[in-house]
C-alpha cells in the first residue's frame, strides 16, 4: 500500500503548492502556531475551488484546551454543517472530558452532524493517559476514520514503540494511524518500517526554515514525495 501524504496548509498558496508536488491531502486550518483552529468559510471555499486532492478542514475554535463548553459545540456544529456545505470531504477534530478522556457525549453531537465527511481524530488524542483504549472508543464511531497522533506527548520520531502498538490496535478495522508531529524528512523510510504507519502529516518539515510561518518550500516536499513512493 502507498504511503498516503497529509500536508498542512493555512493559504490558498501553501494548498496549490502542496498539490503540485505531490500531496495526497490537505489538512486546512488557520492559527498555525496555537496547533491549527477552523479557518474563515472563505478560504476553505476558495481552496475546494482550486485544488483537486481532499481537503480535510481544522474544527477548533479556540486553543485554550480540548474541552469544549456548550456555545463552543454549538460553534462547532454550525461550522460542519458551512464545511460540509462548502463542499470539503472531511474535518479535523478532538474532544476531551475535565478528567481527559474522549468526550463521547460531545462527540456523538457532532457526528451527527457530519454527513458523509471523513472525520480525524486529531492530537488531543496525545492528551489521553491511555491512547490504547482510547483507539477502542473512537472505533464504536465509523465516521472517524484516522487518528492524528505523534504517539503521545514526545515528537512522533521518538514514539516508534507506541506508535506501532497505535497501528496494531487498530489493524483490520476501517481507522487509520496519521502519525504527525515532530516528524522530519530523514528518516521517514526507517520510520515506516518501525511503526507500519502507512498516512503521514508535514507541517514545518516541508516548509521554509522548519517553520510553520513560512511557505511550503517545493525541495523539500518533493524530496519527501521520492523517499515515500
Amino acid at each position: 500500500m502507498r504511503v498516503k501524504l497529509e500536508v498542512i496548509a493555512s493559504t490558498v498558496e501553501d494548498a496549490l503548492l502542496a498539490q503540485q508536488h505531490g500531496a495526497d491531502r490537505l489538512e486546512l486550518i488557520t492559527a498555525v502556531t496555537e496547533g491549527g483552529l477552523t479557518p474563515g468559510i472563505g478560504l476553505v471555499r476558495q481552496v475546494l475551488r482550486r485544488v483537486d486532492i481532499p481537503v480535510h478542514v481544522m474544527v477548533r475554535p479556540h486553543s485554550r484546551s480540548f474541552i469544549y463548553s456548550e456555545a463552543d459545540l454549538e460553534t462547532m456544529m454550525e461550522e460542519i454543517q458551512a464545511i460540509s456545505e462548502a463542499g470539503a470531504q472531511g474535518i479535523v477534530l478532538g474532544l476531551l472530558t475535565p478528567e481527559g478522556i474522549i468526550d463521547e457525549e460531545g462527540l456523538q453531537r457532532l457526528l451527527a452532524r457530519t454527513g458523509e465527511l471523513q472525520v480525524t481524530f486529531h492530537r488531543a488524542f496525545d492528551e489521553l493517559e491511555d491512547p490504547l483504549s482510547g483507539i477502542q472508543v473512537l472505533l464504536k464511531y465509523p465516521q472517524v476514520t484516522r487518528v492524528l497522533t505523534a504517539g503521545g506527548r514526545l515528537p512522533a520520531f521518538q514514539s516508534v514503540s507506541r506508535l506501532k502498538q497505535l497501528v496494531e490496535a487498530a489493524h483490520g478495522t476501517a481507522l487509520a494511524i496519521l502519525a504527525g508531529g515532530g516528524l522530519q524528512v530523514d528518516g521517514i523510510r526507517a520510520f515506516l518500517r518501525q511503526t507500519g504507519v502507512q498516512e503521514v502529516h508535514y507541517g514545518s518539515a516541508v516548509r521554509m526554515d522548519h517553520s510553520l510561518l513560512a511557505p511550503i518550500y517545493p525541495a523539500a516536499l518533493q524530496r519527501l514525495v521520492q523517499l515515500l513512493r
